[in-house]
C-alpha cells in the first residue's frame, strides 16, 4: 500500500524533540551573551583576569559547538549531553582559580547560573523530568560547594530553585512532545490504512459485489438449477460484504481504541441497500463498532436471502443522548408468524445468535417488527459504552 508506506516514512523519520533542541540551543547562545557581559563587568574583581578570559573563551567555543551538534544531531546526543554536564561542572569549579573567597562566596560562579542552566535543559530534553531534576540537583550541589554556601535562604540564592524548575519543566515538555508525536503518527497511519481499505472496498463493490448481485437476480429469474447458483452467489456476496465491513476498522494495538462506526456501515451500501448516517463522525470503541456492523450485516443477509429478489433495504444510524440507534428496514415479503422459532429449532441461529446475542452482549436491545407481506424492520439500540446493562 503506497499510501501507508508514505505516511510511515514521513512520520518516523522526524524527531519530536527537534523543535525543543533548536529552541534550547538558541537559549544557550543568548545566555552566552549574558555570561560574557557579566564577565566584562566583573573581571576587574578577579585575582586572575587573564585566565578568566581564557575560560570564558572556552565557554563560548563549547556553546557554539554543542548548539550545532545538538540541534542537528550529528553525533549521538547522549554523548554531547554528558560532555555538557562535565564541562559545566569544570567551568563552575574553575571559579576558585580566578577569584578569591570574598568574591566567589557571595556571587555567581564564573559561568553564570543562567548559562549553567543549559546543561540541565539538555538533560531534561533527552531523559525527561527525572534526568532534568537529577542534573539540576547536581548543578545546585556543585554551585554550593564551589561557593562554600550551604543554606536554605532561597530569597538570597535562588540557584537550586531555578535549576530544578528548568529541569522539571523542560522534562515534562519533552515527554509531552514525544507522546503527542506518537499519537499523531498512529492517527496518520490509521487514517492511511482506513483510506486504503475504503478504496479497495469501493473497487470490490464496483466489481465483484455487483457481479454477484447480478448473478443472484438473474438466477432467481431463470429458476431451476440456476436458482441454486443464485443462492450461492447471494451467500458469497453477503460474506464478502461482511469481510469488507470488518476490515474497515484498523486492528489497533490498544484495546478500547476509538473508531468511526459510519465507515463500517457505509461499506455495506449497494444497489439494493441504502445507508444513511449522520454528517458528523460517530465515534465509539472499536469492538462496539465491529459488533454493530456484524449485526447489520446479518440483518442485510436475511434480506438478501429471504425478502425477495426485488426487495430493497434501508439502514439508518442515529446518535441520540449517548445511545446508538440503528434501524434496518426492508420492503420485502416479511417473516411469517412462527418462522423465527422454527428456524432456531432447526439449528439456524442467524437471528438468535448473530443479532440478538451480539446486541445483548453490548448491553442493548433489539426489536423486530414484521408482518407477512409488509417487510421487516429491526430497531437496534446500543449504549455508546458497549457494556452489559
Amino acid at each position: 500500500m503506497p499510501t501507508v508506506d508514505r505516511v510511515r516514512t514521513t512520520h518516523t523519520s522526524s524527531d519530536p524533540d527537534t523543535p525543543l533542541w533548536r529552541a534550547s540551543q538558541a537559549f544557550r547562545l543568548i545566555t552566552l551573551v549574558y555570561a560574557i557581559s557579566y564577565q566584562a563587568a566583573t573581571v576587574d574583581n578577579y585575582v586572575n583576569p587573564r585566565l578568566s578570559w581564557v575560560l570564558v573563551a572556552l565557554m563560548a567555543v563549547w556553546s557554539g559547538a554543542s548548539a550545532l551538534v545538538l540541534s542537528r544531531a550529528t553525533l549521538p546526543r547522549w554523548q554531547v549531553v554528558l560532555a555538557d554536564q562535565v564541562i559545566v561542572i569544570a567551568l563552575m569549579a574553575s571559579t576558585r582559580l580566578v577569584a578569591d573567597y570574598d568574591w566567589y562566596s557571595t556571587r555567581q560562579t564564573l559561568p553564570t547560573t543562567l548559562w549553567a542552566t543549559n546543561a540541565v535543559i539538555s538533560a531534561a530534553i533527552l531523559w525527561g523530568p527525572r534526568g532534568g531534576i537529577a542534573s539540576g540537583v547536581v548543578m545546585s550541589v556543585v554551585s554550593a560547594l564551589v561557593r562554600d554556601r550551604f543554606d536554605l535562604d532561597l530569597w538570597s540564592d535562588a540557584t537550586a530553585p531555578v535549576l530544578l524548575s528548568a529541569g522539571l519543566a523542560l522534562g515534562l515538555a519533552s515527554n509531552t512532545a514525544r507522546r503527542s508525536h506518537e499519537e499523531l503518527r498512529r492517527a496518520a497511519r490509521s487514517a492511511a490504512i482506513t483510506e486504503e481499505r475504503e478504496r479497495l472496498a469501493r473497487q470490490v463493490h464496483d466489481g465483484v459485489l455487483q457481479v454477484l448481485a447480478l448473478v443472484r437476480r438473474r438466477g432467481l429469474e431463470i429458476g431451476g438449477p440456476a436458482a441454486e447458483l443464485a443462492e450461492l452467489a447471494g451467500e458469497q456476496e453477503v460474506a464478502l460484504r461482511v469481510l469488507i465491513s470488518e476490515q474497515a476498522v484498523p486492528r489497533s494495538e490498544h484495546p478500547g481504541s476509538i473508531v468511526d462506526v459510519r465507515a463500517l456501515l457505509n461499506t455495506q451500501a449497494s444497489t439494493a441497500v441504502s445507508v444513511s448516517t449522520p454528517a458528523d463522525p460517530v465515534l465509539v470503541e472499536s469492538h462496539v463498532a465491529r459488533e454493530l456492523a456484524a449485526v447489520v450485516a446479518t440483518a442485510l443477509s436475511n434480506v438478501e436471502l429471504h425478502a425477495g429478489a426485488e426487495a430493497r433495504a434501508y439502514v439508518l444510524l442515529e446518535d441520540v443522548d449517548g445511545e446508538l440507534i440503528v434501524s434496518i428496514r426492508d420492503d420485502g415479503q416479511g417473516i411469517p408468524a412462527g418462522r423465527l422459532a422454527a428456524a432456531e429449532a432447526e439449528g439456524r441461529m442467524g437471528v438468535s445468535k448473530s443479532i440478538l446475542g451480539r446486541v445483548e452482549s453490548l448491553g442493548g436491545t433489539a426489536i423486530l417488527d414484521t408482518n407477512e407481506g409488509d417487510g421487516t424492520e429491526w430497531e437496534i439500540r446500543v449504549p455508546r459504552a458497549g457494556g452489559p446493562a
